[in-house]
Protein backbone atom coordinates (compact mmCIF):
# COMPACT_ATOMS: atom_id res chain seq x y z
CA UNK A 1 0.00 0.00 0.00
CA UNK A 2 1.35 3.41 -0.95
CA UNK A 3 1.29 6.00 1.76
CA UNK A 4 1.36 9.72 2.24
CA UNK A 5 4.62 11.28 3.41
CA UNK A 6 4.94 14.06 5.96
CA UNK A 7 6.43 16.27 3.25
CA UNK A 8 3.35 15.77 1.07
CA UNK A 9 1.06 16.38 4.06
CA UNK A 10 2.79 19.69 4.78
CA UNK A 11 2.32 20.80 1.17
CA UNK A 12 -1.33 19.82 1.39
CA UNK A 13 -1.77 21.86 4.57
CA UNK A 14 -0.11 24.86 2.90
CA UNK A 15 -2.44 24.63 -0.10
CA UNK A 16 -5.50 24.31 2.13
CA UNK A 17 -4.41 27.24 4.30
CA UNK A 18 -3.83 29.38 1.19
CA UNK A 19 -7.35 28.57 -0.08
CA UNK A 20 -8.81 29.30 3.38
CA UNK A 21 -7.10 32.69 3.40
CA UNK A 22 -8.36 33.39 -0.12
CA UNK A 23 -11.93 32.62 1.01
CA UNK A 24 -11.48 34.53 4.26
CA UNK A 25 -12.35 31.57 6.50
CA UNK A 26 -10.66 29.93 9.51
CA UNK A 27 -10.32 26.18 9.14
CA UNK A 28 -9.20 23.06 10.92
CA UNK A 29 -7.41 20.79 8.45
CA UNK A 30 -6.58 17.12 9.03
CA UNK A 31 -4.43 14.98 6.73
CA UNK A 32 -4.45 11.21 7.26
CA UNK A 33 -2.49 8.44 5.59
CA UNK A 34 -3.93 5.40 3.81
CA UNK A 35 -4.52 3.68 7.17
CA UNK A 36 -6.39 6.77 8.52
CA UNK A 37 -3.54 7.66 10.87
CA UNK A 38 -3.13 11.39 11.42
CA UNK A 39 -0.04 12.67 9.57
CA UNK A 40 -0.55 16.43 9.91
CA UNK A 41 -3.05 18.84 11.40
CA UNK A 42 -3.50 22.60 11.41
CA UNK A 43 -5.90 24.71 13.44
CA UNK A 44 -5.94 28.21 12.00
CA UNK A 45 -6.00 31.02 14.55
CA UNK A 46 -9.63 31.68 15.40
CA UNK A 47 -10.97 28.39 13.98
CA UNK A 48 -13.75 26.73 15.96
CA UNK A 49 -12.65 24.19 18.56
CA UNK A 50 -15.63 21.98 17.75
CA UNK A 51 -14.40 21.60 14.19
CA UNK A 52 -11.18 19.85 15.18
CA UNK A 53 -12.90 16.49 15.64
CA UNK A 54 -15.12 17.07 12.60
CA UNK A 55 -12.12 17.67 10.32
CA UNK A 56 -10.44 14.45 11.44
CA UNK A 57 -13.65 12.45 11.06
CA UNK A 58 -14.24 13.86 7.57
CA UNK A 59 -10.78 12.71 6.50
CA UNK A 60 -11.30 9.26 7.99
CA UNK A 61 -14.78 8.97 6.47
CA UNK A 62 -13.42 9.74 2.99
CA UNK A 63 -10.66 7.15 3.36
CA UNK A 64 -12.81 4.45 4.96
CA UNK A 65 -15.11 4.46 1.94
CA UNK A 66 -12.76 5.82 -0.74
CA UNK A 67 -15.07 8.66 -1.73
CA UNK A 68 -15.76 12.24 -0.76
CA UNK A 69 -17.57 12.49 2.57
CA UNK A 70 -20.35 14.46 0.88
CA UNK A 71 -21.01 11.58 -1.52
CA UNK A 72 -21.52 9.26 1.44
CA UNK A 73 -23.92 11.84 2.82
CA UNK A 74 -26.05 11.58 -0.30
CA UNK A 75 -26.27 7.81 0.17
CA UNK A 76 -27.04 8.04 3.90
CA UNK A 77 -30.26 10.03 3.73
CA UNK A 78 -33.45 8.46 5.18
CA UNK A 79 -34.44 5.62 2.88
CA UNK A 80 -30.97 5.56 1.31
CA UNK A 81 -28.77 2.50 0.97
CA UNK A 82 -26.39 3.73 3.71
CA UNK A 83 -28.93 5.28 6.09
CA UNK A 84 -27.43 5.59 9.61
CA UNK A 85 -23.89 4.74 8.47
CA UNK A 86 -22.64 7.80 10.38
CA UNK A 87 -23.02 5.74 13.57
CA UNK A 88 -20.43 3.18 12.41
CA UNK A 89 -16.65 3.25 12.81
CA UNK A 90 -16.75 5.33 16.00
CA UNK A 91 -18.71 8.07 14.25
CA UNK A 92 -18.49 9.38 10.71
CA UNK A 93 -19.12 12.78 9.21
CA UNK A 94 -21.23 12.46 6.08
CA UNK A 95 -21.30 16.00 4.74
CA UNK A 96 -18.78 17.70 2.41
CA UNK A 97 -15.22 18.51 3.44
CA UNK A 98 -13.50 15.11 3.29
CA UNK A 99 -11.63 14.08 0.13
CA UNK A 100 -9.25 11.28 -0.82
CA UNK A 101 -5.66 11.85 -1.93
CA UNK A 102 -4.35 9.68 -4.77
CA UNK A 103 -0.86 9.09 -6.10
CA UNK A 104 0.17 9.25 -9.77
CA UNK A 105 -1.17 5.70 -10.28
CA UNK A 106 -4.58 6.61 -8.77
CA UNK A 107 -3.89 4.65 -5.57
CA UNK A 108 -5.42 6.23 -2.51
CA UNK A 109 -2.59 7.29 -0.20
CA UNK A 110 -4.57 9.31 2.31
CA UNK A 111 -7.34 11.84 2.81
CA UNK A 112 -7.97 15.44 3.81
CA UNK A 113 -10.69 16.62 6.16
CA UNK A 114 -11.60 20.29 6.58
CA UNK A 115 -14.09 21.96 8.90
CA UNK A 116 -14.77 25.50 10.01
CA UNK A 117 -17.12 27.19 7.57
CA UNK A 118 -19.95 26.22 5.25
CA UNK A 119 -19.75 22.71 3.83
CA UNK A 120 -19.19 24.24 0.39
CA UNK A 121 -16.17 26.17 1.70
CA UNK A 122 -14.96 23.09 3.58
CA UNK A 123 -15.07 21.02 0.39
CA UNK A 124 -13.38 23.74 -1.67
CA UNK A 125 -10.53 24.04 0.83
CA UNK A 126 -10.08 20.26 1.07
CA UNK A 127 -10.09 19.95 -2.72
CA UNK A 128 -7.38 22.61 -2.96
CA UNK A 129 -5.10 20.27 -1.04
CA UNK A 130 -5.34 17.52 -3.65
CA UNK A 131 -3.15 19.43 -6.11
CA UNK A 132 -0.16 17.65 -4.53
CA UNK A 133 -1.57 14.16 -4.85
CA UNK A 134 0.56 13.28 -7.88
CA UNK A 135 3.93 13.93 -6.13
Amino acid sequence: MSNLSLNQARKILDACIAKSNELGVKMNIAVVDAGTNLVAFNKMDGAWLGSIDIALKKAKTARYFNMDSGEIGKLSQPGGALYNIEHSNGGLITFPGGVCIKDKNDNIIGAIGVSGSTVDDDHEVASAGTIYHKD
